[in-house]
């Protein structure tokens, strides 16, 4: 069963930084494409980004690209989320999940794609 841990969140000003990582544990990394979604109180989750199974394809939310860069390092079976230039509109909860999807290229998009999810961390942008 995998498991998957967010951590890096907190309390930024705008136009600082975080970065994110989600750690996962109980299978490899290689097995599945990895997302990052993030709701707001009171709004839908969203995708923000995501990495495919063989690590070559990545896709990001249109209000993120340019600021955000998601990233995996196998080694420690664990993907990050890099983000610059965070806005007050970034402020949610950040998930990260999990999809079947090994061996493709395949970056799924909607919560219904993925199988897995962590607990999600706070993040707050605000002066």
């Amino acid at each position: 069963q995998l498991q998957l841990v967010e951590s890096g969140g907190g309390l930024v000003q705008p136009g600082g930084s975080l970065r994110l990582s989600c750690a996962a544990s109980g299978s490899t990394l290689r097995a599945y494409a990895i997302g990052w979604f993030r709701q707001a109180p009171g709004k839908e989750r969203e995708g923000v980004s995501g990495i495919s199974s063989r690590g070559g394809r990545t896709n990001y939310a249109d209000s993120v690209k340019g600021r955000f860069t998601i990233s995996r390092d196998i080694a420690k079976n664990t993907v990050y989320l890099q983000m610059n230039n965070l806005r007050p509109e970034d402020t949610a909860v950040y998930y990260c999940a999990a999809g079947k999807y090994g061996g493709s290229w395949y970056v799924p998009t909607e919560v219904d794609e993925y199988d897995y999810w962590g607990q999600g961390t706070q993040v707050t942008v605000s002066s």
